[in-house]
């Protein structure tokens, strides 16, 4: 891929270790955010040697200040591609206005269904029989954005929250460094909410 891609994550980075290990994406990631100083996600960029910053909220006077201070660091390492792998704060319209259809989440259920922060506990919860994987690009609305990618994981009789999420975590650590590959190598149109995959579905 010839474009430069950063992460943005906030705690484990188990989603950023599946992109670093991947043939294609992996030599492509220039840099990794966390708003985190002490997040594994930190960690696990400079055991790959990828610039690792470390970039809170509590240094800046404002969230519009924060958000520009972060776009200045992206833009300073000329970034063109950003995947948001379980970054846990909501980013301000200056920088996602700034990466148009070139920046990418990963949720876990399929979307629309059980948007937010807690969507393994609510699918639980509302007594789901399917959840899954939602590869998204990332609008100025919360888990909002056109889908790229999806996938169905079935909720068994006595799941609880971790293994649920444990099977839920296989399927992005599968899907998520694919949606990275085809949005760095410029195959993702979108229509409206529509997003095809050049070379598939017959385009």
């Amino acid at each position: 891929m010839d474009v430069r891609v950063a992460v943005l994550a906030s705690g484990t980075g188990s989603n950023l270790q599946a992109l670093l290990d991947d043939p294609t994406v992996g030599p492509a990631i220039a840099l990794v955010v966390s708003d985190r100083p002490k997040a594994v996600a930190l960690e696990r960029a400079r055991a790959r040697e990828v610039n690792a910053v470390a970039l809170t909220p509590a240094g800046y006077e404002s969230r519009e200040a924060f958000d520009r201070g972060l776009l200045d660091v992206l833009e300073e390492a000329g970034i063109d591609v950003v995947m948001l792998a379980g970054y846990m704060l909501i980013l301000g319209p200056v920088v996602v206005r700034a990466f148009p259809d070139r920046m990418l989440n990963i949720h876990p259920s399929l979307l629309p269904a059980f948007p937010g922060a807690h969507p393994v506990r609510d699918a639980l919860a509302w007594g789901a029989r399917v959840t899954g994987v939602t590869v998204h690009l990332v609008d100025e609305e919360v888990d909002h954005g056109p889908i790229v990618l999806q996938e169905a994981v079935a909720i068994e009789p006595g799941d609880d929250e971790d293994s649920l999420y444990r099977r839920i975590q296989e399927i992005e650590h599968r899907i998520y460094p694919r949606a990275a590959r085809l949005l760095g190598e410029g195959r993702l149109k979108v229509e409206g909410r529509r997003v095809h995959v050049l070379g598939e579905e017959g385009r």
